[in-house]
């Protein structure tokens, strides 16, 4: 269990779909993280309640573009009809949840879900439009300039939408790839990583529209809810880093101090990044008399987190990866794509058998305040972590 602090983190998120607890017990692990704490800045969230995620999830749900939209207070209704045609427009064609999410992001950059006209439109046209963009030429939901279309094509939210997602199916391998780097080959923007905090939101969008969409993964060419694990990444981009299921929990009462939980897991058993996103640490844990000797098994009370890695993703959160048995496959600044290995497990550090350590935390906070439970975080990006699917 990780003793970096007892202290809960200073936001918590609203999150919806808890599952039930998992009722059966696995072999107790003990395992404490000593990862020294700093702040960071970049990438943080955007400051507002997160709202309940969809409690369903339907693969065949169908947007209803002209009834009722779902709440959010980065947006109003107009903004969220849009989204809506965005995500029907995907739907029509057949695209994976995915694509919506990439598309749906990439339109919150670009005009903050509004169909932006410009001052080269004349106003003879008198083209429907929700303000006035500064952006030389272009035009829309996704700032398209003349090559996409006409004024009017690039002003017609659904024609936008499907332009976008015919250049989105030329991207190789864009499903695996990182929202930010998809976005912009798409759209070759003068700013490539402005794309990447919205994803968490989007996602969040995508649920709210489509029945928890956002948590399906393709398999066999159908969408299948909450099953992305290893190579599999559910469309919110996110997967379960190793297979498995929780024995020791998140700050129990036996352990106010573990600041996540322990997937049994035997040695040498592949981690991924359950995410895109950029490494941050990626080193031995020192033990409590400051020795880094993690290229062996640790034991109980031993102290250290063993051979770890934290990864920065989007949305400011930050994963954590403990007790491997080796020096990580990964370095420090390295970008990693969702479900990329990043090393093996294993028991190094203050371990009573091979496992992994994983935690997620919040607004960048690598620290014990930043530290969530990650069960129902990754419940809720349709990669559970109890070992069901």
């Amino acid at each position: 269990m990780s003793t970096a602090g007892q202290v809960p983190g200073r936001r918590k998120l609203r999150l919806g779909a808890v599952a039930a607890a998992v009722t059966t017990v696995l072999t107790l692990l003990c395992c404490i993280g000593g990862a020294g704490a700093f702040f960071l800045t970049e990438l943080g969230g955007d400051g507002q309640d997160r709202l309940t995620a969809s409690l369903a999830c339907d693969p065949a749900y169908q947007v209803d573009i002209t009834g009722d939209m779902p709440r959010f207070a980065e947006y109003g209704d107009a903004q969220l009809r849009n989204a809506a045609v965005i995500v029907k427009v995907g739907q029509d064609m057949g695209l994976p949840a995915r694509g919506w999410v990439i598309a749906l992001a990439t339109a919150m950059q670009e005009s903050a879900l509004r169909n932006l006209a410009n001052s080269t439109v004349p106003a003879s046209l008198a083209l429907p439009h929700e303000g006035v963009g500064s952006d030389h030429d272009s035009l829309g939901l996704f700032q398209q300039r003349p090559g996409w279309g006409s004024v009017q094509q690039r002003m017609t939210p659904s024609y936008a939408a499907r332009k976008f997602y015919e250049k989105l199916l030329l991207v190789k391998n864009w499903q695996q790839r990182p929202l930010t780097v998809v976005a912009q080959r798409v759209q070759v923007s003068a700013f490539p990583d402005a794309y990447a905090k919205h994803e968490d939101l989007a996602g969040r969008i995508v649920d709210a529209l489509a029945g928890g969409a956002a948590r399906t993964v393709e398999i066999a060419g159908k969408a299948v809810c909450d099953a992305a694990a290893g190579a599999r990444i559910a469309a919110s981009g996110w997967t379960a880093p190793i297979p498995g299921g929780v024995g020791s929990g998140f700050r129990t009462a036996e352990r106010p101090s573990h600041n996540g939980v322990d997937i049994a897991a035997d040695k040498e058993t592949p981690i991924h990044a359950a995410s895109a996103g950029r490494v941050l640490v990626a080193r031995c844990d020192p033990d409590h008399s400051q020795r880094r000797d993690c290229d062996r098994d640790g034991w109980p009370g031993k102290g250290g987190c063993g051979w770890f890695v934290d990864i920065l993703h989007a949305g400011g959160y930050i994963t954590r990866y403990c007790h491997m048995v080796r020096r990580p496959l990964v370095v420090p600044g390295q970008s990693v794509e969702a479900g990329q290995e990043i090393g093996r497990s294993g028991s190094s550090g203050n371990s009573s058998g091979p496992h992994l350590h994983f935690e997620v935390h919040v607004d960048a906070d690598r620290s014990s305040r930043g530290a969530i439970n990650p069960v129902p975080f990754m419940r809720d990006r349709g990669a559970p972590l109890d070992g069901d699917t």
